[in-house]
């Protein structure tokens, strides 16, 4: 058994004991084991991303989970891996090119620019795989996969072909999410609603056939003025029925529009009278289709105006055609008024702008299995925690829409459709070019599109547009896996993700399961993605707000991982995750998790000093002490209370049980308790108190194992808990709940909580007292229990007397402060003793006690609480009365004896 240094040093202990595991290929997972599996697939990070706290949450919650299964006796496969990250990549790769080089992606062409994607991905990816070790992750890194390996590229396209000829897959024409910024269409979940304070512009729309009769309409858009090709009322407004079917002067462009009738109009906003723009917003894109309005594009697909028939503003940023816009109706004397208007705008969950609705050519996916992915859920082959993730998911699943997959960029899975090259030329546009200029459409006709993964020959090109992200994650739960593995561990146990996700990821990975079917028979059950899911809580700083760079309130987890350790990072971070709910980040409380490791650290070194400890301790129950018996009965407890905890994914609610037990239970009293038999001359007691020890030791270090890895494996091995080199503690049994005589621990409960609170008590009047707490003092108790003489020396020791008498009879000194407790009464007997001051003290406990007396017996006194409340209700009221009597007779004997 090696000594323990006298301070634990993460920085050497963390690299230490994660290489060792790698060596002994720990993590491994074996697909062969006899063992029950137990199996996650990680979320997996942008493969040029970098650590953030979000990643050190969820995969230290991944990593108690995969610990613990181990412990557990299960086979467990932890399956790591990162994402290509389509347009993330692709954006922060072409801002390099034009910073550093002043050159696009359409400089350089598809295959070049691709080229530099791979030298960036070179360069830049596989950072936060050793940012995940370096946290400690247990992943079995042997099966890392990527959405970019060559096998897993021909599973995507597979399930496009595949879903292509089910007639699931299709491509059309119709109202798209366009993000300007990175010129490309997003899905409906990739838009994010915000609330933005703007203005409201009534526009004047003078009527063809009455010159000076004008209708004021309501917009927030009017840089779109020049794309409206119709005025809609609503259907039942008499103030507008005698205008229907009439026509007014399009203030900018000049042109004569219809006036139409509409239900989708709202008379509640504005004047009631809509602008209708059908290529630049759903609702008028519908109202459009419903009256034949033609559609007039002016925006480009970088979002400047095109609109030579208004050359002011022509060519101009969106936002700033919308300034100029407002100026031109001025001086026209179009625009009525200007008012302040919220109203919630769409931005790009990618580059965080402002979207815009347009008509596009694209590839769709009509969702299969919506039903069956339903009720997986509502029946809990698949449960959610917390459950109330299962209504926000249902709601999304029985309003579903059909899912735009494409994506106008090169960074991807390139979809695999092919049209033949003649026509491409004769269209005079690359087939992507004519998919999303809007007005034109690539050819589909006849035999002039194919989609498969091989092409037709060389009179045919591929589709330029790559498909969705998410289209190639959401088969991550068992393409990562080959068919040996997956037999084993398929369904996998639980995923661990973020809510933001639930659309984008959760949901399509379920339906993906049922759909093509990757389990070991048809059967529902069977072909889930995966029995559990927790959806963590999003980190924010002390303020609330997100973390953020721009903000500069997100720490960087390496700089806290080299000040703190990555196991105080760790249990720290998860004392403030209540399940559910966002998190209120504080670096105090990863200070703690170190300042933990450091208090358990300590009390293994106490333990050390006074000799070996037994690698499988036995106690015996009669040779045991009260504290023994008591702290025993607290563990097992803990035990109990951190079982029940994560059956339901409450990671916070395990790491403060084992705080509170650890810093309080063992070493605060317990350890400090034991030192009078440590220190004693009873060679029996003594050996049966540091068995007691090494017996808590052991069982806290597994307990604690899952969270903080490194320090309870250097723990485990420095004790001699280990028996070989390679028993890791990943593979040892978790502690099992005592099952000790029930009196003998309720007897040893009452005596040890009479003496802790005695204790307490002490400490305060030494608080009180101003007498310094590694100050000798006197002491005298005058106690009615015999038994309180056994304990003296313990009793001593805890208070740091310098004597203690007890005696039911004693004789107090008159310059002495008191307290009541279960035990007895407890005076400090101090020289100089303020009679005024103590006085004071004991009139302010005297009335507290008369509050809560008299606040007890109207309860008593209701006889309708005594007769509806349950029987142990009443009875502790009425035990608490007369302990209230009791104590209130002693206090107020002290207080005469100061008079």
């Amino acid at each position: 058994m090696a000594e323990l240094p006298k301070t634990y040093d993460p920085k050497m202990v963390e690299p230490k004991w994660y290489q060792r595991w790698l060596d002994a290929e720990a993590f491994r997972a074996d697909a062969n084991s006899n063992k029950p599996a137990f199996s996650i697939v990680i979320p997996p990070p942008n493969v040029t991303g970098v650590l953030t706290l979000g990643h050190v949450l969820n995969n230290t919650i991944q990593d108690i989970l995969a610990r613990r299964a181990r412990m557990q006796g299960h086979e467990v496969l932890w399956l790591p891996g990162t994402d290509h990250a389509g347009i993330g990549t692709q954006t922060a790769v072409e801002k390099w090119l034009r910073k550093n080089e002043g050159v696009t992606r359409h400089d350089l062409g598809r295959a070049k620019f691709l080229e530099r994607v791979l030298e960036w991905q070179d360069k830049h990816g596989g950072i936060i795989i050793q940012q995940l070790k370096r946290l400690g992750c247990s992943c079995d890194w042997s099966r890392q996969r990527y959405t970019f390996d060559a096998d897993y590229i021909r599973a995507v396209e597979k399930v496009f072909v595949d879903l292509y000829h089910k007639r699931l897959i299709y491509r059309g024409r119709r109202m798209i999410n366009w993000d300007p910024a990175a010129q490309t269409a997003l899905s409906d979940e990739e838009v994010i609603n915000k609330s933005q304070k703007g203005s409201l512009y009534f526009v004047r729309y003078e009527l063809v056939d009455e010159p000076g009769r004008f209708l004021e309409v309501a917009t927030t858009r009017p840089e779109t003025i020049m794309a409206d090709t119709a005025v809609a009322v609503p259907p039942n407004d008499k103030r507008y029925a005698d205008l229907v079917g009439k026509r007014v002067w399009r203030p900018l462009a000049r042109e004569d529009i219809p006036i139409v009738a509409d239900e989708l109009i709202d008379p509640e906003f504005g004047t009631g009278i809509l602008k209708v723009t059908p290529a630049h917003d759903k609702v008028d894109f519908e109202i459009g289709q419903r009256h034949s309005l033609p559609i007039v594009d002016v925006l480009t697909e970088t979002g400047r105006i095109n609109c030579p028939a208004v050359p002011e503003l022509h060519g101009l940023d969106r936002f700033e055609a919308r300034k100029r816009a407002v100026e031109l109706l001025q001086e026209k004397g179009m625009l009525s008024k200007t008012e302040p208007y919220e109203n919630n705008v769409g931005f790009s969950d990618r580059s965080d702008v402002p979207i815009e609705p347009r008509i596009s050519e694209q590839w769709f996916l009509h969702y299969p299995k919506t039903e069956e992915a339903l009720t997986v859920v509502r029946e809990h082959l698949i449960r959610f925690f917390p459950v109330h993730w299962e209504k926000v998911y249902a709601q999304w699943l029985e309003n579903i829409q059909d899912w735009c997959i494409s994506r106008q960029v090169w960074w991807g899975h390139r979809i695999p459709a092919w049209y033949r090259r003649q026509r491409a030329v004769e269209a005079g546009v690359s087939p992507a070019k004519q998919k999303s200029a809007a007005g034109t459409a690539a050819p589909t006709d006849g035999n002039e599109v194919r989609v498969q993964i091989e092409s037709p020959g060389e009179d045919w090109v591929q589709d330029e547009d790559t498909l969705d992200t998410w289209f190639s994650s959401w088969l991550w739960a068992y393409e990562t896996m080959d068919a040996q593995t997956r037999v084993k561990f398929y369904p996998t146990s639980v995923l661990v993700t973020g809510p933001d996700i639930i659309f984008f990821w959760v949901a399509r990975m379920i339906i993906a399961g049922l759909e093509f079917k990757p389990g070991k028979s048809e059967r529902d059950q069977d072909n889930i993605a995966f029995h559990d899911v927790f959806f963590t809580g999003i980190i924010r700083d002390k303020q609330g707000r997100k973390m953020s760079k721009s903000l500069g309130n997100s720490p960087d987890p390496l700089d806290l991982i080299a000040k703190y350790g990555a196991d105080g990072l760790r249990f720290g971070l998860m004392r403030i995750a209540p399940s559910g709910q966002d998190i209120r980040f504080d670096e105090k409380q990863i200070e703690e998790g170190r300042n933990f490791a450091t208090k358990l650290w300590n009390a293994a070194r106490f333990r050390q000093m006074h000799g070996p400890s037994e690698r499988k301790p036995e106690l015996r129950e009669g040779e045991l002490s009260i504290y023994a018996i008591e702290v025993l009965s607290r563990l097992s407890e803990t035990i109990g209370a951190v079982e029940a905890a994560y059956r339901e994914y409450q990671f916070n609610v395990v790491a403060q049980r084992l705080y509170d037990f650890v810093w309080g239970d063992f070493c605060d009293w317990f350890v400090e308790a034991a030192k009078t038999d440590i220190f004693g001359e009873n060679a029996a007691r003594k050996q049966s108190t540091l068995a007691t020890m090494d017996f808590l030791l052991s069982a806290i270090v597994r307990q604690l194992h899952p969270f903080m890895p490194h320090l309870t494996e250097e723990l485990w091995s420095l004790m001699g808990f280990a028996s070989t080199e390679n028993d890791f503690l990943d593979f040892s049994q978790l502690p099992e709940i005592i099952g000790f005589d029930y009196p003998a621990v309720a007897t040893a409960r009452v005596k040890v909580t009479a003496i802790y609170e005695t204790i307490e008590a002490g400490r305060n009047l030494r608080a009180e007292a101003r007498v310094p707490s590694n100050q000798k003092a006197k002491f005298v108790l005058r106690s009615n229990e015999t038994w309180a003489k056994e304990e003296m020396a313990t009793i001593a020791r805890l208070l740091n007397a310098q004597s203690l008498q007890i005696d039911p009879n004693v004789t107090v000194p008159g310059r002495s402060s008191v307290a009541v407790t279960k035990l007895g009464e407890l005076f400090l007997v101090v020289g100089e003793t303020d009679r005024a001051a103590e006085s004071e003290r004991l009139d302010k406990e005297i009335a507290k006690l008369e509050a809560d007396l008299k606040a007890t017996e109207a309860k008593l006194g209701n006889q309708s609480f005594v007769e509806r409340a349950p029987k142990g209700v009443v009875e502790e009221h009425r035990r608490r009365r007369d302990d209230f009597n009791a104590r209130l007779t002693q206090l107020r004997k002290a207080r005469e004896s100061l008079d």
